[in-house]
């Protein structure tokens, strides 16, 4: 018989233990590597935590995994045999609601995704003709790096890190062929789930919206580049446009959630 755990009574023996120890969430959180908003989730009963969190967090509120699982203290501790089965039941309810929340993240983005592909493609063949000029690769260049760092991110990006990033201060995040290195931010599973919206976010927006944005830069290009030299002068005015514009939109945002939730 497979035990479920109670979110709810899971989180007020959680919440009940911390504060017999005079600990805050925030208190809590920082021994655990983690941030105070999944503790506060855990003692409302929104989530569980993550399963290699199950025996530190007991070592902490002073209480065994089977009576931290169970939400209340136990008089006659179980043998090993079923102390064992109780946590191996556990570690597969934990372990499917983990996968059944990223097959949700996957599905949700899979789709956001394949959307705007169709836009990047539409507004390719659209604009192709009539914004063609010897500075086009920089009308193409960003949704095409986009859509392709978008299967990693909405497809194949983990939605946990390994439990050493939070142990040490790691300032790069590398996955199969994939790295990715953002000077001042260390990455962790505080911040990983929020640089991963915000990079999600970004190839979406940017495959979507890239080319009408660009068309403006064209424009400005061209209003702002003299008139005898608007052949030569538009394309690198578009270059210096297209800089800021690209890789700011791209590491800005990673920069400041990732040191927010740090």
């Amino acid at each position: 018989m497979m035990f479920r755990i109670d979110n709810e009574k899971f989180g007020v023996f959680v919440s009940r233990l911390r504060k017999e120890r005079g600990m805050t969430q925030k208190e809590l959180a920082d021994r655990l590597f983690i941030s105070d908003k999944a503790v506060s989730k855990w003692e409302r009963g929104l989530s569980l935590p993550d399963i290699s969190l199950l025996q530190p967090l007991a070592d902490i509120l002073s209480v065994s995994v089977t009576e931290l699982l169970s939400g209340e203290y136990i008089r006659d501790e179980p043998d090993a045999q079923e102390t064992e089965q109780l946590v191996q039941s556990v570690v597969v309810q934990l372990t499917k609601q983990e996968e059944e929340t990223q097959r949700q993240n996957r599905r949700r983005w899979g789709r956001i995704y394949a959307v705007c592909l169709l836009c990047e493609m539409a507004e390719t063949l659209l604009f192709w003709r009539l914004l063609f000029d010897p500075a086009v690769v920089f009308m193409v260049l960003p949704p095409f790096l986009a859509a392709v760092f978008g299967i990693h991110f909405c497809f194949l990006a983990t939605e946990k890190l390994p439990t050493f990033y939070d142990q040490y201060r790691i300032d790069f995040y590398s996955e199969g062929a994939f790295r990715m290195n953002v000077p001042g931010v260390r990455f962790n599973n505080s911040n990983w789930p929020h640089i991963l919206h915000a990079l999600r976010i970004w190839c979406a927006v940017t495959m979507a919206l890239w080319i009408p944005a660009y068309a403006v830069l064209h424009g400005i290009a061209l209003i702002l580049a003299p008139v005898e030299y608007t052949e030569y002068a538009a394309p690198f005015i578009q270059l210096f446009l297209f800089f800021p514009a690209f890789f700011g939109g791209l590491f800005g945002p990673v920069y400041v959630v990732g040191r927010k939730y740090e």
